[in-house]
């Protein structure tokens, strides 16, 4: 498949927010069993769920670029009963407005001491809007990875592992953006935040290296006979038809060499996982605190490398009939 840079910015962006709210969310209730010292509130959870709601805006931004018609764009909600593009469509402005409803009643301290627990910790209606978040930010990873696994055709994509492989690798961006936000907001979850962003990046390098596997041992189920309906045992095709490119030829073929695609393939494989775990590490050991800003940077660019090799390693079918040109 064509990778569009747009949908690349979409779904890494969008990750990273989502990963960044269920940290924060995290982080809170952590703080209310004791088991994580608490921010100084309310800027800790108002500025950071301002990141996660400026990050996932930004996402849904770059999604416009690849709309044909940008003004009809709120109609791909029509079909959420059977479409999960419709589905979240739905889901990314609710877990955005959720995410904003967080920092306000951060910011206005409204809904203190709202139920009690046993032990005498008090609940917040800021919890409450938080797990609604975490919620949504599930039910969003789950309508973008189903958006690319529910195409039997390509194959590729038409696995769990797709799925899963969105929601590591979204935690892992947005623990990893966390992470690199406490080193200034709240370095006493630095260390937390670090330690969770490594086990993230190591889990789905795991799911990563089994969808890869899993993509290696794949064979086309057609043939060049079955694509054009002939039974001769040799086939040549020789040119595509006709004298230009087609929106065939254009979107469903990314037109590049399979050296640079098995390059994209080691790069992402070094900047998303290897290079952040080690510069996680680092700063866990004590490095400065710009070694965990750094992580979420590498990071990050070696994850659109990621979708691009996503996009860029599913096979369409219809390439075998216009293989002179795929």
């Amino acid at each position: 498949m064509h990778p569009q840079f747009s949908v690349l910015f979409l779904t890494t962006l969008i990750g990273a927010g989502q990963g960044l709210f269920v940290a924060l969310v995290a982080v809170e209730a952590g703080s209310l069993f004791e088991l994580l010292p608490p921010p100084h509130r309310p800027w800790f959870y108002f500025y950071g769920s301002l990141i996660a709601f400026l990050f996932t805006g930004a996402g849904l931004l770059a999604s416009f670029f690849h709309l044909g018609r940008p003004e009809r764009a709120w109609r791909s909600a029509a079909r959420w009963r059977t479409s999960w593009l419709a589905r979240e469509v739905i889901v990314l402005p609710a877990f955005m407005g959720t995410s904003l409803l967080y920092a306000v009643v951060h910011f206005l301290h409204l809904g203190e001491g709202l139920a009690t627990l046993p032990s005498g910790a008090a609940i917040d209606a800021t919890l409450i809007v938080g797990l609604v978040g975490v919620v949504l930010a599930f039910a969003l990873f789950v309508c973008t990875g189903m958006i690319y696994a529910c195409l039997p055709f390509l194959r590729e994509w038409a696995t769990p592992l797709t799925v899963v492989n969105f929601v590591l690798l979204g935690c892992a961006s947005g623990f990893a953006l966390a992470a690199a936000y406490a080193t200034s907001a709240a370095p006493a979850l630095v260390r937390f935040l670090a330690t969770l962003t490594l086990i993230l990046t190591l889990l789905g390098f795991a799911g990563r290296v089994a969808a890869l596997a899993r993509n290696a041992r794949l064979r086309p189920k057609s043939t060049l006979q079955t694509a054009i309906g002939i039974k001769h045992p040799r086939i040549v095709q020789m040119s595509q038809g006709f004298m230009g490119g087609s929106f065939n030829t254009r979107e469903f073929f990314h037109g590049r060499s399979a050296s640079l695609v098995r390059s994209i393939k080691w790069f992402f494989l070094l900047g998303a996982f290897a290079l952040p775990a080690l510069l996680l590490v680092a700063g866990l050991a004590g490095a400065p605190k710009a070694t965990l800003i750094g992580a979420f940077a590498v990071q990050y660019i070696g994850l659109l490398a990621e979708r691009w090799y996503f996009f860029a390693q599913s096979n369409h079918p219809q390439n075998l009939y216009y293989q002179s040109i795929a």
